[in-house]
C-alpha cells in the first residue's frame, strides 16, 4: 500500500519527461533499449505513449524524422548514452538539413559519478550541438520538465529543426513531489506575413511576363500548401517543387510542372523561391537566368549567406506572406505556361521509350512505370538509395503533401526503413512504398525485423544492380576505372526479408514485376520485391557534388 501511495504522490524524472511529451501531443517514442532510458520508458508506459523499438539507434532517430515529415508534428527518439547517441548523429544531421522538427532524448552517465569513468560516460552536448538548434543537460530533476518543453517548442519554431536533451541517470530516476506548472505551447506556423518587402515583391510580380515559383521543404513545414495553390490559381504562375514540397500542389494540376524545370528557371524573369535554399540542387543560384529577379520567401532568415543575393527577401509566416502577394487578378502568362507545357509534354513523351523497355535485367524507368500503375494516388513513397532513387525523383509524381520522403540534401543512406516505420504507424490506411537501392539495404536492412515485429506492412521495392552506380559510372568517366564500387551481383536480399518474418520475391524480367508487386501488397507483411536492374544504365546526373 505504501508503494502505491508513493507512486501517486511522487513523480520520477522519466515520468516528468513523459508527461511533458504527452502534454504536447507526442504519442510515439522511437528507441532501442538501453538501461539509461528505463525511467523514461516507465514514464511513457504510465502516460500511454507507445514505445516503438528498433534494431539500431540510427533507425530510431530516422523514424522520429519520418514521423515529423509525415505528420508535421515533433518526432521523438530516445537514445541510450554514449554509442546510442553517436549512432543517431547521421539522423540528426539529416534532420538539420531538412529542417525536420525532431527531439532526441539521450541517456547520460550519472552526474554524481561524472568524471570517474561510468559506463558510456561521454559529454554528448559539444558534438551534438553543431547539428541541433539546442542541446542541453538538466542540472537537477526539477529542471527536466522545462528542458523537455523548451526542446519541443524550439524544434517547432521557424526555422524548424532538431533539438537534443540528455538526462543524467541519477536525476532521471530521482523524484519530485509534483510536476512543476508549465504554460509552454507549440508555436503556430501560420504566423504574420513578412514585415518588409511585400510591396516590392508585388511590384515585381505585376510586371512579370515569365514568372515561376520554386517551392521546397520550408513551404511544407510552414503549412503553406493551400496558400500556394490559391496564389498560383489566381495569378496563373507555373510552379515547381522539390523536397517535402512535392505534392503540395498535385502533380496533375494545370500549373504544376516537373520535367520543364531547367527551361522555366533559366527563362523566368521573376522567380519566387519559397522555402528552398539555393544550394547544389539549384546550382547555387545558377539555375536561374542572370537577369531574373529573385524573391526569397521563408519562415526565417537563413544562417548561411545565399550564394546569389536575392532582389527581395520576405521572412515571416510563409502562408501569410503568399496570401499577401495575391490580389490584382491574373497575370498574362498564357504564352509562358503554354511554352512550358510543351516542354513538359515533350520530355514526358521522351520517357516512354524507357517505360516500354523490355530488357532483363530491368531498366529502372520501366520498373517505375509499372509501379505507378499499381500504387494509390495518396501512397507514401520513400526513397533510400542513389541512382535508383534518383530515377524515382525524376518520374514518380506526388499528389498530396507528406507523401514523398527522401533523405534530402544530407543524402544519408539507411534512412528509409525508419521513415517507413513511422509513416505507416502515422498513416496506417495508406500504402507505404519503400524504394531501396541494394547498397542502401546494407545500412538498415535488419529493420525489416522491426517492421515484422510491429506488424507494419511496408512494401519495399529494390533496384538491385550489384554496384554503387552513382559512384562507379562517374569514376569510370573521370579515370577510366572504378574502385570500391562493386557489390555481389544478384544477392537474394528478399530471402533475408523472408527470414526476418516478411514477404520476399525476386524479379528478373518485366513480365514478373506487376504480379510480384500485387502479391507484396496483398501479403499484409513487410515485403521486399527484389528487382534485378541493369548495371549498365547510367543516371543522367545534372548536379555535381559542390
Amino acid at each position: 500500500m505504501a508503494a502505491e501511495t508513493r507512486t501517486e504522490t511522487k513523480l520520477h524524472g522519466g515520468r516528468l519527461v513523459a508527461k511533458r511529451l504527452k502534454a504536447h501531443g507526442v504519442s510515439k517514442l522511437f528507441t532501442l533499449s538501453g538501461g539509461h532510458l528505463f525511467s523514461i520508458y516507465d514514464g511513457c508506459r504510465e502516460e500511454g505513449i507507445d514505445i516503438v523499438d528498433v534494431r539500431h539507434e540510427s533507425a530510431a532517430a530516422f523514424a522520429a524524422e519520418g514521423w515529423a515529415k509525415v505528420t508535421r508534428e515533433p518526432g521523438v527518439a530516445a537514445l541510450t548514452a554514449g554509442p546510442g547517441v553517436t549512432n543517431g548523429m547521421s539522423a540528426l544531421g539529416s534532420a538539420q538539413q531538412n529542417g525536420s522538427p525532431v527531439v532526441v532524448l539521450g541517456g547520460r552517465a550519472p552526474a554524481m559519478r561524472w568524471g570517474q569513468g561510468s559506463l558510456q560516460e561521454v559529454d554528448h552536448v559539444p558534438f551534438v550541438a553543431p547539428l541541433t538548434k539546442s542541446a542541453r543537460t538538466p542540472g537537477s530533476t526539477a529542471e527536466i520538465p522545462g528542458l523537455v518543453d523548451d526542446a519541443l517548442v524550439t524544434a517547432m519554431q521557424a526555422p524548424t529543426g532538431p533539438t537534443f536533451v540528455d538526462f543524467p541517470l541519477d536525476y532521471v530516476f530521482m523524484e519530485l513531489e509534483s510536476e512543476p506548472p508549465s504554460d509552454a505551447r507549440l508555436p503556430d506556423p501560420l504566423d504574420a506575413p513578412a514585415a518588409e518587402g511585400v510591396e516590392a515583391a508585388i511590384a515585381l510580380l505585376r510586371g512579370a511576363k515569365r514568372p515561376v515559383i520554386m517551392a521546397g521543404t520550408g513551404l511544407y513545414w510552414g503549412r503553406a500548401e493551400t496558400a500556394l495553390r490559391e496564389l498560383i490559381a489566381e495569378l496563373r504562375i507555373p510552379v515547381f517543387m522539390n523536397g517535402q514540397a512535392r505534392g503540395c500542389v498535385p502533380a496533375d494540376d494545370e500549373l504544376a510542372f516537373s520535367r520543364a524545370r531547367g527551361t522555366a528557371l533559366k527563362g523566368a524573369d521573376v522567380a519566387l523561391v519559397v522555402g528552398v535554399p539555393m544550394d547544389f540542387r539549384l546550382g547555387f543560384g545558377g539555375a536561374f537566368g542572370e537577369d531574373a529577379k529573385i524573391v526569397v520567401i521563408d519562415g526565417a532568415r537563413p544562417e548561411r549567406t545565399p550564394p546569389r543575393t536575392p532582389d527581395v527577401t520576405l521572412y515571416g509566416g510563409i502562408a501569410a506572406t503568399l496570401r499577401a502577394l495575391g490580389g490584382g487578378g491574373a497575370l498574362d502568362t498564357r504564352a509562358w505556361v503554354q511554352e512550358l507545357r510543351g516542354v513538359e509534354a515533350e520530355r514526358r513523351e521522351g520517357e516512354r521509350a524507357d517505360f516500354g523497355d523490355d530488357r532483363a535485367p530491368l531498366h529502372p524507368m520501366r520498373l517505375y512505370h509499372d509501379l505507378q500503375q499499381v500504387i494509390d494516388r495518396d501512397a507514401i513513397i520513400i526513397g533510400d538509395g542513389g541512382d535508383f532513387v534518383s530515377f524515382a525523383g525524376r518520374v514518380i509524381d506526388s499528389y498530396e503533401p507528406g507523401c514523398w520522403l527522401d533523405p534530402g540534401p544530407f543524402g544519408c543512406l539507411g534512412s528509409g526503413p525508419g521513415y517507413a516505420l513511422a509513416a505507416k504507424l502515422a498513416r496506417p490506411d495508406k500504402q507505404v512504398v519503400l524504394l531501396l537501392g541494394d547498397g542502401a539495404f546494407g545500412f538498415s536492412g535488419m529493420e525489416f525485423d522491426t517492421l515484422a515485429r510491429h506488424g507494419v506492412n511496408v512494401v519495399g521495392v529494390m533496384g538491385n544492380n550489384g554496384i554503387w552506380a552513382l559512384e562507379k559510372h562517374p569514376m569510370e568517366f573521370l579515370y577510366g576505372y572504378s574502385v570500391a564500387a562493386e557489390l555481389r551481383p544478384e544477392t537474394p536480399y528478399h530471402e533475408v526479408v523472408r527470414a526476418l518474418g516478411g514477404h520476399g520475391e525476386l524479379v528478373r524480367s518485366p513480365g514478373e514485376l506487376k504480379p510480384a508487386l500485387a502479391r507484396a501488397f496483398e501479403s499484409g507483411l513487410p515485403a521486399l520485391v527484389n528487382v534485378l536492374t541493369d548495371p549498365a544504365v547510367i543516371y543522367p546526373r545534372r548536379a555535381n557534388l559542390a
